[in-house]
This record gives C-alpha cells, sequence and structure tokens, in this order.
C-alpha cells in the first residue's frame, strides 16, 4: 500500500491553502508533515481522507485513484487533534465501533478491542466512559480506535497537542512502537518538530502551501534545503546571520558580517563559484560555536544579555550590537549576563544560504 499526491492543489476562494503538492509515502512508512501553523499541513491531510476534494491534482491510496471518491469509500483510518469519543460508549465499545460496519463476528471484534488495548495499556479501563478517562487515555483509545481496523493508510491529526509535557513524551513513545507494527503508509501532522524528529521515518517540512523539503530527520536537521527550512528546525534555533563575501581561495572564505566584524570559516570549494562582494545568509547551530578565551578569525564577540540553565546544559543568549545570537554550551561553563564572549564557529558546521535563501554549503 501507499499514498500517492500528484499535483495536489485545494483553493478557497482567491487562496490557494494547497500548492501543487508531489508526495509519495511507502508501505509501513511513517511521514510527518511538519510546518507553521496555517501552513497547509490539516488540509492536505483532509484531501487524502477525502473530507475536502481537491481543486486540482489527484490522490491514489494503494496505486488507486481516489480523488473522486467520498470519504466513507476511501477506507482510511483518521485520528483528529480532537478526540471526538463517543461519551456515551465504553472505551471498549468506542473502540469497537469502527469494526461494526464490517460484517465482524463477535468473537473477532471482542479479539481485536483486546490487542489493542493490550498494545495501548487500556485493558484496566475499558468499562470506563470518556468522562472517567485523563487525557492521556482519552488520546490513547482514540489512537485505538484508529489503528483497530485494516485501513488503506493512517492519518493522525495533531495527536499529541493537548497533552502536556510529560504525557506528550510518553505517547510519542508509545505511538512509535504501535507504528513499527503497522504494515500501512502513515502520515502524521505536527508543528511540533520534535514529534517529527522522533517519530517520523520522513519529514515533509511546508510553508504557504508548498512543501520545501522531504528528507530523513537526520537530513532535514543536518542538511536543510533552504533558509526556511534551517531556521524551523531545531531547538534552540540556527542562527542566522546576513554577510557578505569578501574573499575565498576554496578551501576557505571571509565575509564580513552586517555590523563590522568579519569571519573566516572553512567552505565547500563551490563557494568560489560566488563573486566577491555576494550577500550571503551564514547558519550555524548554537551547539556548534564554541567558547574561546580571545578573539580567533573563526569567530565572533558578543555580550551576553540572558543566561538561561537548562539542566545539563546552558543556553546563552548574545548580542553583538546588531545581531542575536544563541549558544548552547555544558552547564558547567561559567556564563555572567553582561560578560564578553569570545565564540568561534566549529570547522565544518556553517551553512551558507545565498540570496534567493537555497543552501550554497551544508556541512
Amino acid at each position: 500500500m501507499t499514498i500517492e499526491l500528484k499535483k495536489l492543489t485545494k483553493r478557497f476562494g482567491t487562496l490557494t491553502a494547497v500548492d501543487s503538492v508531489d508526495l509519495t509515502v511507502g508501505d509501513g512508512e511513517v511521514l510527518c508533515l511538519l510546518g507553521p501553523s496555517g501552513c497547509g499541513k490539516t488540509t492536505t491531510l483532509r484531501m487524502v481522507a477525502g473530507l475536502e476534494l481537491a481543486s486540482e491534482g489527484e490522490v491514489y491510496l494503494g496505486g488507486k485513484n481516489v480523488s473522486d471518491q467520498a470519504a466513507r469509500d476511501r477506507n482510511v483510518a483518521m485520528s483528529f487533534q480532537f478526540y471526538a469519543l463517543y461519551p456515551s460508549l465504553t472505551v471498549a465499545e468506542n473502540l469497537a465501533f469502527p469494526l461494526y460496519g464490517e460484517g465482524l463476528s463477535k468473537t473477532e471484534v471482542d479479539a481485536r478491542v483486546a490487542r489493542i488495548s493490550n498494545t495501548l495499556q487500556l485493558s484496566g479501563i475499558l468499562n470506563r466512559k470518556p468522562g472517567q478517562l485523563a487525557e492521556g487515555e482519552k488520546q490513547r483509545v482514540a489512537v485505538g480506535r484508529s489503528i483497530i481496523r485494516d485501513p488503506t493508510c493512517f492519518l493522525f491529526d495533531e495527536p499529541l497537542s493537548r497533552l502536556d509535557v510529560q504525557l506528550r513524551e510518553e505517547m510519542r513513545g508509545e505511538i512509535k512502537l504501535v507504528l513499527q507494527d503497522l504494515s500501512r503508509p502513515t502520515v502524521i501532522v505536527t508543528h511540533d518538530q520534535l514529534e517529527a524528529l522522533t517519530m517520523a521515518d520522513r519529514i515533509a517540512v511546508m510553508r504557504d502551501g508548498k512543501i520545501e523539503q522531504v528528507d530523513t530527520p537526520h537530513n532535514v536537521f543536518q542538511r536543510p534545503k533552504n533558509l526556511f527550512v534551517a531556521g524551523f528546525i531545531g531547538t534552540p534555533q540556527m542562527n542566522l546571520l546576513p554577510a557578505t563575501l569578501t574573499a575565498s581561495n576554496g578551501a576557505s572564505a571571509e565575509f564580513a558580517i552586517t555590523g563590522g566584524q568579519t569571519i573566516k570559516i572553512e567552505v565547500d570549494p563551490r563557494i568560489s563559484e560566488l563573486s566577491p562582494g555576494t550577500k550571503v545568509t551564514l547558519g550555524v547551530r548554537p551547539r556548534n560555536l564554541e567558547i574561546s578565551n580571545e578573539p580567533t578569525p573563526d569567530g565572533i564577540s558578543s555580550t551576553i544579555d540572558i543566561v538561561e540553565p537548562m539542566g545539563a546544559e546552558t543556553l546563552a543568549h548574545l548580542s553583538d550590537g546588531q545581531h542575536d545570537l544563541r549558544l548552547v554550551t555544558d552547564w558547567r561553563v561559567p556564563l555572567n549576563e553582561g560578560d564578553k564572549v569570545h565564540t568561534r564557529f566549529l570547522p565544518g558546521t556553517t551553512h551558507i544560504f545565498t540570496a534567493d535563501e537555497q543552501v550554497m554549503r551544508t556541512p
């Protein structure tokens, strides 16, 4: 089974919510649609489910064009952001409800309910009703009701958004274990990058109705295709510094950072394609900045504005008078607000983006 989207487009009047999306989700693959609110993630998911009909383009499920089929005929399982449990039914009845229309025997229905409830640790609450459940239990019931069937694909819309931090962490692990046993393509919509990075086999990053990059979690983080993906993925965010190329010799290049400081860093030989004077953006992750005792050619000097302890690490907000930077370092490194620090860019960790926001060089 696969999901395939071809030039999928959805318009609401003059607004193009989803713009010519091409995407394939393989059998057994978990793909996360990740992006900021309003970028078209949920609309794309709803078009796969048949809850929205595409303005243009086609949806293929298991190789069959279902673009004109109603939702009830597509045989998809969808879990919504809001649990949508039947309040008058017990947990067992909520789990079994999707099976009533499949003509299964009571023995088979009971066996499936027992299997899913055991997998999701619901066996002890099968006789309770939704009003008697905690939020995490409600979420597990909603997930269980989706996966109890044998559909063409599984679709999850912000499955963990209503849970607190601890429950989100627990449920990420539980859902990931469950998804590993499902031999169907799965699409998860989320704006939470940690969910995407930990749960997905591949991530599709969306912006303004278009897909900016589709890749593994590692590559989306380490090798962002453009400036938007680089800035969106990563906590804390990547430092992005406007600069001008002043010189290059193939192995290294010198840049004048807007505001006055210069930096000389190791670069990809392709940088020679750019002429001196070219405007670029330098991107470096907060964990790829290193504190040095004195100024270095491959670093810049800044003042510490804010220090945020994070347990094993410390996050420092820096300013050079023109730009704000973030530095993450070991908690034992002494950092004090108001101190001046010298930070160097670790070799081979700087991303270079050209004026059209495309990456020129990725470590």
